[in-house]
Parts: C-alpha cells; sequence; structure tokens
C-alpha cells in the first residue's frame, strides 16, 4: 500500500507507473483504492463508475476498471455534503459528520472487493487517500492505516520533496501513528525531486535515524506526468498553452467542476491554448471557444457561474460570434431552466440557465452510466466516450442534436450553429473528430498527433522513469511479505 504525507504528493501517479512497471514485467497486477473522494469519474467495465485515478491505473495494467478497484467513492456537491457510490452505484448522500459514522460500515464491503482482486492478481497496488496522519479522521478509517491495518497490507510512506519540509512529513507522519500502524510502514519513497539526489544524502540520514525507516528511492521530478488525466481539480492549472498556439479555448472552473480530464486532449494538441479561468477572473474577450465542462451540482453552480460574472462573460462571446460547448452539466447550463425537484444534486429547486440553447432539463431518474460510440451529426466524424449523468433533457432544440450515439440523437445546437451541448464526456480523445471539431476554428490539421499514444508512451515512460530511481525488486519483497 502506498501512503502520503498529505494530499497531491502523487500516489496516484506513482502507483499508475508501478502498475506498467510490474505489468511489463510480466505480472498480473490490480490497483485497488479503498475510498477516494472525487468528482472526476470513469465508467467501469460492465457499468458502474469509479474514480478517474483508478482507471488510468487499470490502463497502465493493461485490464478494464472495475468498480472492485475503487468500492467507495465520495463526490462532493457541496462543502459540507457529498454523494457516496459503493461499488459504482449511487447509495445516497451524506454530510461529513455524517459520512464519519457510516464509514466503519463500508469495511466489509470494502475488504471483500479488495479480496476479488488479490486473489485474480499476482501483486495488487493499493493507494491510500490524503494523508496517513489524519489522526482526527482514524475513528473507522477505511482510507488508510485502518484499511492496513484491517487487511494486514505493508506499507509505504510517500513524502513530496517538492513542496518543501519533506523531513518533517515523514518523521512527523511516523510519529503521530500507533505502534501497531508503525510496525506495518516497510520504508519511504521521496517523490518530485529537482537537483541532484546527492544532496539529500544527509536527509535520509535523518529520516532513517528518527523513524527506523529505509528509503526505497528519490523519485525526480517527472514534468510528463501533467500528460495524464489527473484525479483532482486542484491540479487544474491556470492554462496549458502550446508554443505555437492559435487557437485559445477558455474553460472556467466550476466550483463542483467534473470529468475535467475531457479537456486533456485539447490541452496536449500542438497549437491550442487552453485557459482554464478560475474564479474570480473575467473569460477572455480574445477566446475563439468556451467550454463549460461538467458538474456535479448543476443548479448551485449556475449561482456560481453568476456570482462570477461569467454569465455575462459568456453572453457577449456569443454576441461577438464566439463559439460555446458544453458537456453534460456544461449542456444543461446552457438551456432555458433546470429543475431538482426531488433535491438529487443538493437542495430542490429551479432556476434559468443562459438561454442559449433551447431545451430545459429536470433532475431526474437513475443515473445513466455507459461506453458508448456514435458520430458527430455536422461532419460524421466519429465520437466515442461514456456517459454519466442524472439529468433528462428536453426541448425544441433537441431537434438539432449534436451527436447521434449507439443510434439514439444527444445534445443539442442552435440555431445559428455558435452553441452546441451534449452528454457524452471523452468526445475529445478521438483524433479525428478532434482534429475536424478544431479545423473550424482555424486549427490545421496535424494528422501525426495521436492522444492515445501520448498516454501509453507517457505510462511506458513513467514506468521506466521509476524502475531507474525505486528499488521495485524490494517492493516486490516487501509486498511478499520479506
Amino acid at each position: 500500500m502506498l501512503q502520503g504525507t498529505g494530499s497531491d504528493v502523487g500516489k496516484s501517479v506513482l502507483t499508475a507507473g508501478l502498475c506498467r512497471l510490474f505489468t511489463r514485467r510480466g505480472l498480473r497486477v490490480r490497483p485497488f483504492k479503498p475510498q477516494n473522494m472525487s468528482n472526476n469519474a470513469a465508467v467501469a467495465s460492465g457499468g458502474g463508475e469509479v474514480g478517474r485515478a483508478q482507471a488510468l491505473q487499470a490502463r497502465a495494467c493493461g485490464v478494464p476498471p472495475s468498480v472492485d478497484m475503487n468500492p467507495v467513492l465520495l463526490k462532493p456537491q457541496s462543502d459540507t455534503g457529498a454523494q457516496i457510490i459503493v461499488r459504482g452505484q449511487v447509495a445516497g448522500t451524506a454530510t461529513a459528520d455524517e459520512y464519519q459514522q457510516k464509514k466503519g460500515a463500508l469495511l466489509p464491503e470494502v475488504l471483500n472487493s479488495y479480496n476479488r482482486l488479490r486473489d485474480d492478481a499476482d501483486i495488487v497496488l493499493v493507494e491510500g487517500a490524503g494523508s496517513a496522519a489524519e489522526i482526527n479522521l482514524r475513528m473507522a478509517d477505511i482510507a488508510n492505516m485502518g484499511f492496513a491495518t484491517a487487511a494486514t497490507v505493508p506499507v509505504v510512506l510517500i513524502g513530496d520533496i517538492d513542496r518543501g519540509g519533506v523531513i518533517a512529513s515523514i518523521v512527523g507522519t511516523y510519529g503521530l501513528l500507533s505502534e501497531a500502524e508503525q510496525n506495518l510502514l516497510r520504508g519511504y519513497i521521496i517523490n518530485k525531486f529537482r537537483g541532484d539526489t546527492r544532496l539529500f544524502d544527509g536527509g535520509l540520514t535523518a529520516i532513517d535515524d528518527r523513524t527506523g525507516l529505509k528509503s526505497l528511492g528519490i523519485v525526480p521530478f517527472f514534468g510528463e506526468a501533467r500528460h495524464l488525466p489527473s484525479e483532482d481539480s486542484v491540479g487544474i492549472a491556470s492554462s496549458r498553452s502550446a508554443s505555437d498556439a492559435n487557437i485559445t479555448i477558455a474553460v472556467p472552473v466550476f466550483s463542483r467542476i467534473s470529468n475535467f480530464d475531457d479537456l486533456d486532449p485539447l490541452a496536449a494538441e500542438p497549437g491550442v491554448s487552453v485557459q482554464f479561468v478560475q474564479p474570480g477572473y473575467a473569460i477572455p474577450a480574445t477566446a475563439d471557444l468556451v467550454i463549460l465542462p461538467g458538474t456535479k451540482a448543476t443548479l448551485s453552480e449556475l449561482s456560481f457561474l453568476r456570482a462570477q460574472g461569467w454569465d455575462i462573460d459568456i453572453l457577449a462571446h456569443h454576441r461577438r460570434g464566439g463559439a460555446i460547448l458544453g458537456i453534460c452539466g456544461g449542456y444543461q447550463i446552457l438551456g432555458n431552466t433546470v429543475t431538482d425537484s426531488g433535491g438529487i444534486e443538493g437542495p430542490p429547486g429551479h432556476a434559468g440557465g443562459l438561454g442559449l440553447l433551447n431545451v430545459d432539463t429536470r433532475i431526474i431518474g437513475d443515473k445513466r452510466l455507459t461506453e458508448t460510440t456514435g458520430t458527430e451529426i455536422a461532419s460524421g466524424a466519429p465520437v466515442r466516450g461514456y456517459e454519466m449523468h442524472v439529468g433528462e433533457t428536453i426541448g425544441p432544440g433537441t431537434k438539432r442534436p449534436m451527436l447521434t450515439l449507439d443510434g439514439r440523437a444527444d445534445g443539442a445546437v442552435s440555431a445559428d450553429g455558435l452553441v452546441a451541448g451534449c452528454y457524452l464526456h471523452g468526445l475529445f480523445a478521438d483524433d479525428t473528430f478532434r482534429q475536424v471539431f478544431l479545423s473550424r476554428l482555424g486549427q490545421q490539421a496535424r494528422a501525426t498527433f495521436r492522444y492515445d499514444a501520448l498516454i501509453e508512451d507517457t505510462l511506458d515512460r513513467l514506468a521506466a522513469h521509476l524502475e531507474l530511481h525505486l528499488d521495485a525488486d524490494r517492493l516486490l519483497a516487501i509486498a511478499h511479505g520479506d
């Protein structure tokens, strides 16, 4: 199990890299994260949803994602509440305090998923969540040491030197653990190192002397990790610009932004600049395209959007003849109204949308979770991806759909052709569709760029990077109880 001294220390990326490393050695490898908190999710094989990081790690293993790889997924809907997903399906909602009372009852489900994976693998790589030393949340913990103790799994601690204070974070984490938990620790990894690793020899000695643990390697900063899908919105940069950019795409960063990896293929595309507009900043008037991404709570997001003044910016962009695309929740926001009478995504309510598409959305029914393929009607270009939503969108605008998915219409396009929306996540991963779409904005086709190939190559490079800088043989020995 890889546990961290804090959030964003690189647990997800290291786990993905080790998944590919050990898979390349011919082992049957499976990723596992007992509890995840993220609105960036993926559809698992056979239905259900898991965290995006576990989908990437499954890809690194060469297998489809399974709901057993992430049995508990928390999807925040407000500052204090979240939707609870158990083995891929919605199991209810809870405030933070309510979840603390409930989470212990989920341990048997977590252990059952772990045991199913373990029985079908040579090694299971378990990713912790947040910090191993969150002792205020230790009661009935299922995410870190609570799981490791229940499953008797050896633990390796990860510290991020790039943020500073790595000696204190590792030694402090060790000191806050109980003796039984300390006994599960088998070593530590220093991640995101910049410069000459020999300069940290004294740091290794200090950690070893104070904890009795041994280093399993110092991993130099791996900049290419930016190409891999991110799990947390904290990883969204203010912009991702190609040096030769001639297309600018603006994306307002919603308070409950979800499935934002939809934008990764565009950010990686040569000649394209994706500008993530943070709250409090205006959407730039120079943008060629504005994309409204997915959100976990459409009604509250409409209020948030208006509080930033983004509704004014978007409508002005449209009046100037600018293109606009909404995906899933962003599609719903572009319509006339959004109604959530049952309080599925938060408090019951009704609000007007931006009115750029002549459609209305009701948040009702079971969540639609499916992988699908189809075509864009305007070009005939192929699209593929997944649907993950509870809304039903109807109205005259749907008579001009954007896509056909498995033989049915999806989305809407405005009469002037400037505004479009759909429910398909991941559509820009298809190279043909992406190039056709960007050509309408003036981008010349770059037929040599292949997004899926970029991800695969990055995973291979990451595995080689870890093979060079980590003691992978020792990690295997630890996993086998040595």
